[in-house]
């Protein structure tokens, strides 16, 4: 299942919050059932588990465990079969001030089929199964190389990985003459050739296992890196799947990141670089004069989408804003609060009360839906790419491409 990028959102976003919750004991339950486990085998399970809860000794805890495992109950009664990759159950009560408990549902259907059933009971959610299903899979294996200097490196999706940095040898400058020279010259072959075995054979180490590896960029300044492809120093299934040289300046770790960025146009499909070209326009059309086609801040982004005036919605995947209303239990005073993360408890600015949650909402979502009613494409971006830091810090996570200019609206 391809997940687009509304439900990359929620998807992320639901399993940041159920890795900060806490169970005030052992009833936070975590349910795995993978798409070939029958609903019915499911319900049999979970009546046997009700039934063995009654010897917990604690009777809040028994309680709330007994009430999480008949909520999932009621819900995989809404289902006729498993998801095509499965259905995820994060169910229990979390802790609310020093002696207080609030149930908590969470139903995720996850990118990525797993194969195994999992049924656990702890004072945290257990989503080990689900870290890195977001993650972009292609990996490329990064060479930059000269006579000098060279690194390995790996490109895991949008971050690059720094595996070793070896230096050579190698004179560069001789100022002898005749015989001696030529001998000289012989010597300085004999270190370049094993220097670039030693090379070779750190990318084997680095790359050998490394499953799911797309291939090989090959970097570093002059003919060098071309010499130490042509000349098959690699392993032969290494040398396979090399997908072409790149010239740079550097053979460092600053070398790395030169190679990616002279391996655009090989890697255009891959996120990273799909990221530094949509985050370039941005600044290309703000640079421009009145700020071109382009617009950032909350405010103005609200007004361009509202009138139809954005061609590309550009949100941080780690913006983070949510809009609660809150009204006193006791004198009535409601409040509005944009917040990170929903407090579990607030206090009436008149009577100094407790608050009640009346309406939450997520502000991204809220974007996503206003997006969609004016037929304006969405891109997230993460926040491990330099261009999704920028994003972040620069515009607080949220800007646009215009179909038009709309002047400026202040932000």
């Amino acid at each position: 299942m391809e997940l687009n990028n509304e439900q990359r959102y929620e998807f992320k976003t639901a399993l940041e919050k159920v890795k900060e919750l806490q169970g005030k004991g052992t009833e936070l339950i975590s349910l795995y059932v993978p798409p070939t486990r029958q609903i019915s085998d499911v319900s049999n399970y979970l009546k046997g588990e009700y039934s063995q809860s009654s010897n917990i000794k604690s009777s809040s805890t028994k309680k709330n465990v007994q009430s999480a495992i008949s909520s999932i109950l009621a819900r995989l009664r809404t289902y006729k079969r498993v998801p095509e990759n499965g259905l995820v159950f994060f169910i229990g009560h979390r802790k609310v001030g020093s002696d207080q408990t609030r149930m908590i549902q969470f139903v995720l259907e996850p990118p990525e089929a797993f194969p195994t059933f999992i049924y656990r009971c702890d004072s945290q959610f257990f989503t080990e199964p689900l870290d890195g299903m977001l993650l972009d899979k292609a990996i490329y294996g990064l060479i930059v190389v000269d006579r000098a200097e060279a690194t390995i490196g790996m490109l895991r999706g949008k971050r690059i990985e720094l595996i070793k940095n070896v230096e050579s040898q190698v004179p560069s400058k001789h100022r002898m003459g005749g015989q001696s020279a030529r001998r000289f010259e012989r010597l300085i072959e004999i270190a370049a050739h094993e220097f670039f075995k030693k090379v070779a054979g750190l990318a084997l180490d680095a790359f050998a296992n490394e499953k799911g590896m797309e291939g090989i960029l090959v970097g570093g300044p002059g003919a060098t890196k071309d010499f130490f492809v042509k000349e098959g120093y690699l392993n032969h299934e290494l040398q396979k799947k090399i997908v072409d040289t790149f010239d740079t300046g550097y053979t460092d770790d600053q070398g790395l990141k030169e190679l990616i960025d002279k391996a655009r146009d090989s890697l255009t499909d891959i996120d990273l670089m799909r990221e530094k070209k949509l985050v370039q326009k941005l600044l290309d059309e703000i640079r421009k004069d009145e700020g071109g086609l382009a617009a950032y801040g909350e405010n103005q982004v609200k007004h361009a989408l509202m009138i139809g005036a954005v061609d590309t919605l550009i949100i941080s995947e780690d913006m983070k804003r949510t809009k609660v209303d809150w009204k006193c239990t006791k004198c009535g005073f409601e409040q509005e609060k944009i917040c990170i993360t929903t407090p579990d408890e607030m206090k009436c600015e008149k009577c100094g009360e407790d608050m009640d949650v009346v309406e939450e909402i997520d502000l991204v979502r809220e974007l996503f839906k206003l997006a969609e009613s004016v037929s304006t494409k969405v891109e997230l971006i993460s926040g491990d790419s330099e261009e999704g830091e920028l994003l972040l810090k620069a515009f607080g996570g949220l800007a646009a491409i215009l179909r038009f200019p709309i002047g400026r609206q202040g932000s």
